[in-house]
């Protein structure tokens, strides 16, 4: 395994704000009314530090491997239409709770060939229908194995995708590109083809998890 070639700090550039907002908080209730009074603002502050947090991963080696672009639990592993690309897929669903790493990775180097925005609902994102009825970003990439499509789904608490790759850009597999707030879900449609490597309710580690491979050239 070799790490992701790009520095980044430990708690994602996202979350300062709330970090910042949340430990000021309860510092200041200490101050003014004592510690027993400010206990539920650092289990806040604990809450909000390790939602944010952004640990560095480790990029498998090996050709054809699509990697997990989010840390959770895997959900589904079906074929289905990707309705994003129009074609016939593999798809396999990851859901992250509250208290996964919300940070998203790229699955597999490429390029990017459009990104799509869609506003929607917020039902639970473990559910089969957010994933044409919830507020969604679809990220299509070009590789040399295929069309991969990457869509971040909001969930029933998350309000906020963010997604930071241009339609254009050329990208790595374990680059973070995106990021979603307060429980979600991300779908991956890969050639119909592809090979899955995961099973329903495994738990799986963004970037350092295969989900799949493709199939041989």
């Amino acid at each position: 395994m070799t790490p992701t070639p790009w520095p980044h700090p430990l708690i994602a550039r996202e979350g300062w704000p709330f970090v910042g907002g949340s430990l000021l908080l309860a510092v200041a209730t200490w101050l003014i009314y004592g510690f027993a009074a400010s206990v539920a603002f650092w289990v806040i502050a604990v809450f909000v530090l390790q939602f944010f947090r952004d640990p560095p991963r480790q990029v498998p080696a090996g050709d054809g491997l699509v990697l997990s672009p989010a840390d959770g639990r895997i959900v589904k592993v079906v074929q289905a239409h990707d309705p994003h690309a129009d074609r016939p897929a593999l798809l396999i669903s990851v859901f992250m709770n509250v208290f996964n790493v919300h940070s998203n990775r790229v699955s597999v180097g490429g390029t990017v060939r459009a990104v799509e925005y869609f506003p929607g609902k917020f039902v639970n994102a473990d559910l089969d229908k957010a994933s044409l009825e919830n507020e969604r970003n679809a990220v299509l990439l070009d590789t040399p194995r295929g069309t991969v499509t990457l869509v971040q789904v909001a969930g029933l608490i998350a309000r906020r995708i963010l997604c930071y790759v241009q339609p254009g850009q050329a990208v790595v597999a374990g680059e973070r590109y995106g990021f979603i707030r307060f429980g979600s879900r991300v779908d991956v449609y890969l050639p119909a083809d592809a090979v899955p490597r995961v099973v329903i309710g495994q738990k799986v580690s963004a970037t350092e998890t295969v989900l799949a491979e493709f199939a041989a050239p």
